[in-house]
């Protein structure tokens, strides 16, 4: 029985975990809870709510994305488990699921967490170990808007964090811009950002703007559950109903210092960006589009005027 109780926040920004007898696993954009934690449970407690109590704009969005993902994993070519990736994607994958271990006093954490430290990745674990989790845990992912997703991305990492502005600013203003030899990489614009994206091996990007299809791999983990973080706080608490958590377990509050991407400064982004850089950028996200069912970003001379 595993003694954690953890809560991925807002996509990778923070974990958040509480101390609890029972307990669950998860990951960065993807999680797995301990069926072993609630072996008493029936078996029709792990189906999904009647339809009666979704929306049917959610029922259509859930069934959307189901079909989508049957249609496409269900394709010979594709993966049927990680065992079937490719090293390298293998690899990727269960780096991104992760076992916690540890404990804050409470879920109202004001400070940035460091959501690797303390934690046992699925990867560092053995083929059998590995093997028993994926089949016996429940699963869910996360999923978000890519281009909203890579704005978020930019601007947290780019505008915030000296470490990726070192580690990756500095290199993109080096290679993209005129005599940026002595930018400190703090300065990155979003179209460099982009273009740098754009010349990047998929599989050599960094979690934060890898796409979640090669991040998460749903062809080759079934996941039993795929959250929106539009409806963060809703999907979360449906996972912690699902299985039946200890009512003083909850979703934390968005913590103040987080600056969301609003529907305006995405607009703002996208309209003064080159047209040709999305329009090259979307085949590297397009099944993260496809599968999750956002529409494709709208930069025609119509919308831009608005």
């Amino acid at each position: 029985m595993l003694r954690t109780m953890a809560v991925w926040n807002d996509l990778g920004k923070g974990c958040v975990r509480k101390r609890h007898p029972d307990g669950w696993v998860s990951a960065a954009a993807a999680g797995v809870i301990h069926r072993g934690a609630l072996r008493e449970m029936p078996a029709k407690c792990w189906k999904i709510p009647p339809s009666g109590s979704l929306s049917l704009e959610l029922e259509v969005l859930r069934d959307t994305r189901n079909r989508t993902i049957r249609a496409l994993c269900g394709q010979r070519s594709m993966p049927r488990s990680v065992w079937e990736l490719p090293p390298g994607q293998r690899r990727t994958v269960l780096r991104h699921l992760l076992v916690l271990d540890g404990a804050l006093e409470s879920v109202d954490v004001q400070g940035k967490m460091d959501h690797k430290s303390d934690l046992v990745f699925l990867g560092d674990m053995k083929p059998e170990e590995i093997s028993y989790r994926l089949k016996h845990y429940y699963k869910f992912i996360f999923v978000r808007n890519p281009m909203e997703r890579l704005l978020s991305a930019y601007r947290n990492k780019f505008g915030e964090i000296k470490e990726y502005q070192q580690k990756y600013g500095v290199e993109i203003v080096r290679r993209y811009r005129k005599n940026g030899g002595n930018s400190a990489g703090d300065d990155v614009s979003f179209s460099e950002f982009l273009q740098y994206l754009l010349d990047e091996d998929v599989e050599r990007m960094n979690e934060h703007w890898m796409p979640i299809y090669n991040l998460c791999q749903p062809c080759a983990v079934r996941y039993d559950f795929i959250g929106s973080y539009e409806r963060l706080h809703a999907d979360a608490n449906h996972v912690l109903e699902h299985i039946q958590s200890p009512s003083f377990v909850r979703f934390p509050e968005r913590q103040a210092w987080y600056k969301p991407v609003t529907a305006e400064t995405l607009h703002y982004y996208l309209c003064n960006t080159q047209r040709r850089l999305i329009r090259e950028l979307l085949p590297k996200y397009i099944l993260d589009f496809s599968l999750f069912a956002y529409p494709l970003p709208n930069i025609t001379s119509e919308f831009c005027r608005q």
